[in-house]
């Protein structure tokens, strides 16, 4: 295993902790492989009954390292040369979307503990927890629909629903993990001090349960999705994803994090203070 997440066992319950907590655990290449092989020791681990994910440092996860997937000039997997190959791109987004959905698949139930932000990426792999607890003043959201993303897991809609997932995607808005709970994509908000007791009750409860009573009820509810077509609309989100980041709209916003600094071009994009299809400042409403 790498050491952009690290795995522990404690008893019954294995602890998951990405590691990269100068960056808010920031998504680069390595971190999606490391948390997949993470995924697998916990699964292998015959002790292990229940998984806790989290985040070290002041963030749980906030998203993909844009100093260098945006910022930095040229192409890499994330922005290709024109004409781009869109399945070139799709191998690349839907390989992280499997690797972040092992969470999702893991045989043992995984309880994700947030702090600080979800956001972007970070929102794609606490998503695909079984159950999130979040700090109450902690953020999620996914603020690249505004431009240059759609969520390649797409575990907004089958959280919140069609109109719920709309309010979020439509304007990329973070919300405190209070908003989140009475939303209904979190399981449950707690002030930061009792984020850490909340959560390991409800994880000692949980290992309390036989391993394959546990497995049996994931399996059941997953397979629940799996018949909404959670594979076919990932499929769909992933090739959106692509698509968004290779438009003009998304070129200009990679154009900009390169000249400007990407804080400076998402600053501006979460603000809705530049015209991406111009590729200009806004005017100013008279």
């Amino acid at each position: 295993m790498g050491n952009t997440v690290l795995y522990e066992s404690d008893g019954r319950i294995g602890r998951i902790t990405l590691n990269r907590p100068t960056v808010m655990n920031a998504i680069n290449d390595e971190l999606p492989h490391d948390l997949a092989q993470c995924v697998r020791a916990a699964n292998d681990d015959p002790k292990v009954h229940v998984i806790v994910l989290s985040g070290k440092g002041p963030a749980f996860c906030a998203g993909y390292d844009l100093t260098y997937y945006a910022q930095a000039t040229g192409t890499n997997d994330i922005t290709q040369k024109m004409p781009w190959d869109p399945m070139q791109d799709y191998k690349f987004m839907m390989r992280n979307t499997e690797l972040f959905m092992s969470l999702w698949r893991s045989y043992k139930p995984v309880i994700a503990k947030v702090h600080g932000y979800a956001v972007a990426g970070g929102s794609d792999i606490a998503l695909c927890s079984d159950i999130i607890f979040m700090a109450d003043d902690a953020r999620i959201g996914y603020m690249p629909t505004r431009v240059w993303g759609c969520p390649t897991t797409a575990m907004w809609v089958y959280r919140l629903g069609a109109e719920k997932a709309k309010r979020m995607l439509f304007t990329g808005d973070k919300i405190t993990g209070a908003e989140a709970a009475a939303l209904g994509l979190i399981y449950k908000a707690v002030p930061p001090a009792q984020l850490d007791e909340e959560v390991e009750v409800l994880a000692e409860r949980m290992a309390g349960v036989p391993q394959n009573q546990l497995m049996m009820q994931k399996l059941m509810i997953n397979q629940a999705y799996d018949n909404m077509g959670l594979n076919n609309t990932q499929m769909i989100a992933t090739l959106f994803d692509g698509i968004t980041r290779h438009s003009r709209e998304g070129l200009n916003f990679k154009k900009r994090a390169e000249e400007r600094g990407w804080k400076e071009a998402v600053k501006e994009r979460d603000n809705g203070t530049f015209d991406w299809t111009e590729n200009r400042p806004m005017n100013k409403p008279q």
